[in-house]
This record gives C-alpha cells, structure tokens and sequence, in this order.
C-alpha cells in the first residue's frame, strides 16, 4: 500500500467472555499490520467482524440478527460505490460455519478462534473473489504468529489488559460447547507469556488478568527446569517491574491445586478476588453436568482457600433448571450460596447447546420454572454483593485509577475486588495506584476520598514518568 492511499477501516463487535475481548484486540493488531485502522462506526467500516459467542442460545441468535442489519448496510454501501466485507469470527464460526453460509450469504468470511492469525490473507482471498471458511484448529500456531501490538497501541487501550495463557478445554461438562469450539486444552510457553506481559508493562499497563477456559489448568516447562503450574507463573510475572497486580479467569474447582492457594497467601500482586464457577449445589445435578466434583468437596476448598487468605472474596457461575432439576436440587444450590457468601456471581437459566450430551435429555425444566427459579437466586446473590460492598464503606483500599469519571474532576478506579471506586481527582492520576478511604455505597460503584500520606503520590508519579 502506498502512502497515499486511504487506510482502510475495521469494525469488530465482541460478545461474551473476556478471552473474546483479548481476540478481538489481536485480530486489530494483525489487520493493522495489514492496513486497517479501527474504527467504532459501523458505517465507516470497510471490514466489519463479528467476534461471536456460542455459550448461550440467546448469543448465537444476536449474531443471526446483526447480520440482517449489516445485510441492508452492505447493499446500501454497494449502491454507492463502496464494497464492505463481513465476517464472522468466534465460537459461532467454528460451531456452525455451514450453517451460517447458508444461513446468511451476506457474510463474505467465517473464521474459528484459531484461526486468527490467517486473517490477512484470508482477506486477500476474499477480496479475490472468494468465499473463505477456516475453522481448523491450530492453537499454538495462533498464540505465537498473531502480530504483538504496539506500544502505542497498548497504552490506548488503558493502564489493565487480558492476557491469554491457556485455551481449550478437557472437562467436557455435558452443558458445554467449549471443548467443541475451542479444542483440546492448550498452555502457553512461559517465555511467550512472560514476553507478551513485559511488553504490556513497558508500555504502562499495571495489572494483567491471565486468561484461558480452565486457566489453572495451566502448565508448562519452567526456567528453573520443573513443570511449573499458575501458581509458579504468577511469582514470575510478579516480578516483572511495573506490572503491580495480577488476576485470572476462568478457573475450575478441580484445578485448585497447593501451590496456587499458596499464591493467594504469598503473593502480593495476586488480587484477593477469586472466580470459581460450581454451577449448582446439588450433588445429583453436578453428576448430570459432569462437573466431577461433589457439593462438600467445594465448601472445603472454599474452607482451605479462605483459611490461606482470609480478606479473598468469591464470585461464581449458577445454571439453574439444568434438565431433570427439581425443587429440591435448585434448594441445595440456594443452600450452598448462603453458605458460601458471595461477593458477586452470574447466573443463567440453562440453555440447550446443540450437541452437547445434555441437550438431548430428558427433563427439561419448564421456562416458567426456570425464570421464578432465577429470580430467586439472583436476589439472593444481589443481597450477598450489596452486603459485601457495604462492608467496604469505612476502609480503606488501594485502587488502580483508569479512567477519567462522568463528571469533571472524578476518576473512575478498581478496588483489589474489582469494584468500580468513584473519588474526585486529577486525570494526572490514571494509571497510579492510591489509597482510598470509602465513603459511600452506589447502586454499581462505591464512592471515595483519597487517602494518600505523604510522599505516596511523587513516588508512584516517578514510576509513572519511569514507565512512559
């Protein structure tokens, strides 16, 4: 491309999880290294990519109406003169690639999550006038040839990032595409991962969630020359300079192992804020799903975690009205919430994923059942978080500043349990860590005054002007 040729521009939609986020800013860095530049308008877009999720019924469906919208853009922008690609990326692309070439012949482009690292020349293959599908799986070849991105880029998308260090999944829950759309579990090389994480620090990113569908499951050789598990992983990336807090998600109760509860004890950078899914609290129902983990064997790791680190704060996932659910299984899920005391958690009602075992079951719970049964436990854990943030008011946290707030002069930070912190403050301050005392509680945001002593502020400004 010459310089004076116009750049061409990209849209890409992200749904769902977090490692969809962490893909979605990879497939920009390689396209721009091909000539895209992002855009956040739709119609401005020469490419547009739908980076899709295929957990949920509802997801999928979305994506299916989304390109009846683009459909009518597409044919708008060709009256015009103008040709706009559109692809479809993710979990819907890799689950029902035929389907949504038949399904939608608007889309020019369907590519599965490990794939990414075609896409440059994919594109020329569709600019040839072909249709190009690419949905095999090649996990370690997408973690290593996808372009790093900038330093520019990464510091203008903010002071946090995801970091990918596993993918796949070996669990096959019977509720559960993941193992059919994302493959066999995959870690990552601890020198790839602690190169990526380098980068990030160097260009002012101060914390890092690790990501992966069971993230510790994680292994991988280590430099002293043992198998190393997160936990390792989480001591060496503490080590780097810059980079002062470090979370992960998703994990699996199975997974827990020594080591990584020891991190939570002993490590200062780990956040004491833990995601670990249990999706139900009836041992019946557990069995059904293929969790292979009992009710109790859950209450005691969450006894042997909370023994090890006694201020860590939980959140979880919840199906309710998996098939063949009766009152008394969604009463044991309710009766291991209230045991447990949440800080946060997500819930769904259960929804059939074509091919997984539990879709062709019988007992499915009837919709009505399914919502009065969701309402209740979601109430539940909305009084167990506003109970937690509640708690906070009258301490004090430190909180990594992000972002400018609503209002002039306020900033918007997270607290070591990811809630939102509202203080007023100069923008100087984003990407600094500061001490805050809690005032008050919002409906989604606690509210703060700083608390810094004095001397706190120059040091982390050097840091900062160290960083840059």
């Amino acid at each position: 491309m010459t310089g004076t040729q116009e750049k061409k521009r990209v849209f890409i939609k992200t749904y769902g999880c977090q490692m969809n986020v962490y893909d979605s800013d990879r497939m920009a860095d390689a396209l721009a290294s091909d000539g895209y530049e992002a855009t956040d308008k739709v119609d401005d877009a020469d490419l547009v990519l739908l980076n899709t999720c295929h957990i949920r019924e509802k997801a999928a469906e979305k994506v299916y109406s989304e390109l009846g919208r683009l459909r009518v853009m597409k044919e708008e922008a060709a009256r015009s003169g103008r040709a706009v690609t559109i692809g479809v990326t993710g979990c819907v692309a890799q689950a029902e690639g035929a389907e949504i070439a038949r399904r939608a012949p608007v889309v020019d482009l369907v590519v599965g999550p490990q794939s990414y690292q075609h896409l440059p020349q994919l594109l020329r293959d569709v600019a040839g006038g072909k249709r190009a599908v690419e949905t095999e799986f090649a996990l370690a070849e997408k973690f290593e040839r996808l372009p790093a991105a900038t330093r520019e880029r990464t510091r203008a998308r903010g002071v946090t990032a995801f970091l990918t260090i596993q993918e796949g999944c070996d669990k096959f829950c019977t509720f559960c595409v993941v193992p059919y759309t994302r493959g066999a579990e995959v870690s990552r090389p601890v020198a790839r991962i602690v190169e990526e994480a380098q980068r990030l620090a160097d260009a002012g990113v101060r914390e890092v969630t690790l990501l992966g569908q069971n993230v510790n499951a994680w292994h991988g050789a280590g430099t002293d020359g043992r198998e190393w598990g997160l936990g390792e992983l989480l001591f060496r990336l503490a080590e780097i300079p810059g980079l002062d807090r470090l979370r992960y998600t998703t994990s699996h109760p199975r997974d827990m192992d020594d080591a990584l509860i020891a991190a939570h004890r002993d490590l200062p950078a780990l956040m004491p804020y833990l995601h670990l899914p249990v999706q139900a609290g009836s041992d019946r129902i557990l069995t059904a799903m293929n969790r292979k983990h009992k009710a109790d064997d859950y209450l005691r790791l969450v006894d042997r975690i909370r023994a090890t680190r006694s201020d860590i704060a939980l959140s979880s996932d919840f199906i309710v009205g998996f098939p063949g659910e009766t009152d008394e299984d969604f009463e044991a899920t309710m009766r291991l919430v209230e045991t447990v005391g949440y800080a946060a958690a997500y819930s769904f009602k259960y929804s059939a994923r074509p091919g997984t075992p539990a879709a062709g079951r019988d007992g499915h719970v009837d919709e009505r059942v399914m919502s009065e049964r969701l309402q209740r436990l979601q109430a539940l854990i909305l009084d167990q978080q506003t109970a937690f943030n509640r708690s906070r008011v009258g301490t004090e946290m430190d909180v990594l500043f992000e972002k400018a707030g609503r209002r002039p002069g306020q900033l918007m930070g997270r607290s070591p349990y990811l809630q939102a912190v509202l203080v007023d403050g100069d923008e100087s301050r984003i990407g600094t860590i500061g001490r805050v005392s809690i005032t008050g509680l919002g409906s989604n945001s606690l509210f703060g005054t700083l608390a810094e002593p004095v001397g706190r502020t120059a040091a982390i400004s050097s840091t900062v002007e160290a960083i840059t």
